[in-house]
């Protein structure tokens, strides 16, 4: 036999409060004492009462909904970034609507009219292209991840620390010259710290060390042919020399690897590599890739919990918006494996 569906009417009836007051508790909980709260609480579990989710929304206006832009599913950090967004449903109870901008403002912004349209409470944003003063624009809380934020909350790395460490550790593993790959950008976006914290680290120690920074390509053809000008580069400028290749990511870190693995059959003695991220790729490549790890899993949380703290503010009687953005750092974590000594 099918349970019988309990309703608001069963509820008010067992708890003796009114339909409207069971209806406070489901959409403006705020509205309630404490007591009384927990009182509809022992009520639901005693009647076994299974939500309505679409009646709730309906009613609410509330869908309990994010939704995120990321740029593109190739680079590894990306996918594991959504991956570590996505676990955090347990934590907060929020579902995400993920939408891949492949760098098109026209595109990303359809995509942003798309979640406004599904009613989404709030955002986060790990795609560059749009400006944070647009993005806030949008009238939903936003929070920004690795990405220009001025006018928006964040989480980021400690992009510049992360340059340090790369730097320090190729240069303890006794490279000649030091070489980094990025692209070029403008100094607010977060990743410009890396390359000055690896200039000035390179200046403070007296080590010789170059700058390429070129964009390296959003997909793997594009990859592979820009690491192989890019090896063509470096052995014709530092042939016998021993190259320290700091690559801005992990992703792109692997592809230097798997070129020089086949050219050569091995990783040679003139090149030690470390990447950016410790994305899965790093620890999943054919020799093991030191990096400088970014704490996906606290950034991934620390979005959420900025995020969430502003659309529950958004659900009170009398909200009190963010004045300022906030803007939280995570320390990178340098990690040492098997492509530096």
């Amino acid at each position: 036999m099918k349970a019988k569906k309990v309703t608001f009417a069963d509820i008010a009836a067992y708890t003796g409060f009114s339909k409207t007051t069971i209806s406070r508790y489901f959409n403006n909980p705020d509205s309630l004492t404490l007591e009384n709260q927990q009182k509809i609480a022992d009520a639901l579990v005693a009647l076994d009462y299974k939500e309505n989710k679409v009646g709730r929304i309906l009613a609410s206006g509330q869908t309990e909904f994010v939704g995120v832009i990321i740029p593109n599913l190739y680079m590894h950090y990306y996918s594991e970034m959504l991956n570590q967004i996505l676990s955090t449903y347990e934590t907060y109870g929020y579902k995400f609507l993920v939408f891949s901008g492949n760098d098109k403002a026209d595109v990303e912004r359809r995509y942003i009219e798309e979640l406004l349209a599904y009613n989404i409470e709030g955002m986060i944003i790990l795609s560059p292209t749009i400006s944070s003063r647009e993005l806030a624009s949008c009238h939903v809380p936003v929070v920004g991840i690795e990405r220009e934020d001025e006018f928006i909350s964040s989480v980021n790395t400690d992009n510049y620390m992360g340059g340090v460490q790369a730097a320090g550790l190729l240069r303890k593993s006794g490279c000649d010259i030091l070489i980094h790959v990025n692209a070029k950008m403008p100094d607010s976006v977060p990743a410009s710290g890396r390359v000055h914290g690896f200039e000035d680290t390179c200046r403070d120690y007296h080590v010789p060390y170059e700058l390429i920074l070129t964009h390296m390509g959003n997909t793997f053809d594009e990859n592979k042919a820009k690491v192989l000008e890019l090896i063509d580069y470096m052995e014709e400028k530092y042939p016998a020399q021993k190259k320290g290749v700091f690559m801005p990511n992990d992703t792109h870190a692997n592809v230097l690897l798997n070129a020089l693995m086949q050219k050569y059959g091995k990783l040679p003695d003139t090149y030690q590599i470390i990447g950016f991220d410790n994305s899965p790729i790093s620890r999943e490549a054919v020799i093991p890739i030191s990096t400088v790890g970014q704490q996906v899993s606290v950034i991934a949380d620390q979005a959420m919990e900025l995020l969430s703290e502003q659309m529950a503010e958004r659900k009170k009687r009398r909200p009190a918006p963010q004045r300022e953005p906030v803007h939280r750092v995570i320390p990178p974590v340098l990690i040492r494996r098997d492509t530096t000594i």
